[in-house]
């Protein structure tokens, strides 16, 4: 099959979507697929301008423009698009989309004009802007446009499905589970608590060091302690509210880490903390969960696709339920040993050939779709 990947993000830029959609082709280059990726960010030497790189198999057209000042957007992009359209002529275009693509929208526009079969994947929450894109698709072709749909949770395909009044499938993120494999357990101590996240407001960094703080007007000094694994424009406010809050001896701002040794930092920790309201899927909780730590994340998020509360984590409803979580865990050393016993044994489903089985449904999907009633 000839697979034709649209994002706005992908390599050298980091993060949820680029880093997802370059494992996903790679994992069909393995599985025999032909694959392109076709991306308005510039390459890693600065590449821009119809570029084609090859990474590891994946053949990368880098589309982005000098005008763009390094930001992912082409506004002139689409007739470079259909022209790859026709020379290449993809069995399917996957989009990937944010709440902000429009290099992405761009190439879904486009795919649809030219035939193409089309699947779309959103790997954001949308919520706050649900009503607004509601209007505007019941006002556009996009209400019947044959297109298959999905989002990499229940919880997001959800909100895509509200917009679109459409069946909205699921095409999770996946990961080398084997990476991930827990270590030998530690000896017993404090409640030793990690959270791994970009320091930026969505990600509520700052909320959760409140909610630490709180926790430990319930606890006794080294009860409990925090590593905050990762680095954004929040960095300075966070570390001034762990001053004011008087948590230098719980919390430490560990900076951005290479994943060995985030995976080495998992070995010696107990608890995996998601404070963010808005996590489409959450790959960094999908790690530490396949670590065997007890992941403790907010209800309504996509961290529920992996963890079950009571089971094998918590899941809680708000600030206030992330602080009893904390107390319970860190005075109920059985609720925190049969937690974690389940979440070691138990490994996730999230590996990449869980991945492919799902998008390959889609590009079924929406092959079926393009050819209209039978």
């Amino acid at each position: 099959m000839r697979i034709f990947h649209v994002s706005d993000c992908y390599a050298p830029r980091t993060g949820g979507i680029e880093s997802q959609v370059r494992d996903l082709a790679r994992a069909q280059v393995r599985a025999g697929h032909q694959v392109h990726v076709l991306t308005a960010t510039v390459g890693p030497a600065g590449e821009r301008a119809g570029t084609v790189q090859v990474d590891d198999g994946v053949q990368v057209h880098r589309l982005a423009t000098r005008a763009a000042l390094g930001l992912p957007v082409n506004p002139g992009a689409p007739p470079r698009v259909r022209s790859l359209l026709t020379e290449l002529s993809p069995d399917v275009v996957h989009v990937h989309a944010g709440v902000v693509s429009p290099f992405a929208f761009d190439g879904a526009r486009v795919a649809l004009g030219h035939g193409v079969p089309l699947a779309i994947t959103w790997h954001c929450m949308l919520d706050g802007v649900t009503p607004a894109l509601r209007s505007v698709v019941r006002r556009s072709r996009w209400s019947h446009a044959p297109a298959a749909l999905s989002a990499v949770s229940s919880a997001a395909a959800g909100r895509v499905g509200e917009v679109f009044e459409a069946r909205v499938a699921v095409v999770p993120n996946g990961m080398d589970l084997d990476r991930w494999t827990p270590g030998p357990l530690h000896e017993p101590g404090p409640l030793r608590c990690v959270a791994t996240m970009r320091l930026a407001p969505r990600k509520r960094g700052v909320a959760l060091v409140d909610a630490v703080a709180d926790a430990m007007t319930q606890l006794a000094p080294g009860s409990l302690t925090l590593d905050l694994v990762g680095d954004g424009p929040e960095r300075a406010s966070i570390s001034r509210r762990v001053a004011r809050r008087g948590l230098g001896a719980v919390v430490r701002l560990r900076g951005r880490l290479p994943r060995e040794d985030v995976r080495e930092a998992y070995r010696s920790t107990d608890v995996f903390l998601a404070p963010a309201e808005l996590e489409a899927f959450g790959i960094a909780a999908l790690e530490a969960r396949a670590a065997g730590l007890v992941v403790v994340a907010r209800r309504g998020t996509g961290i529920e696709e992996f963890v079950t509360d009571g089971h094998d984590g918590l899941v809680v409803d708000d600030d206030a339920g992330l602080s009893r979580a904390l107390v319970a865990l860190a005075t109920r050393p059985r609720l925190l040993e049969e937690l974690r016993s389940r979440a070691r044994a138990e490994r996730p489903v999230f590996d990449w050939q869980h991945a492919q089985e799902a998008a390959e449904r889609e590009y079924a999907r929406a092959t079926a779709l393009r050819a209209g009633p039978a």
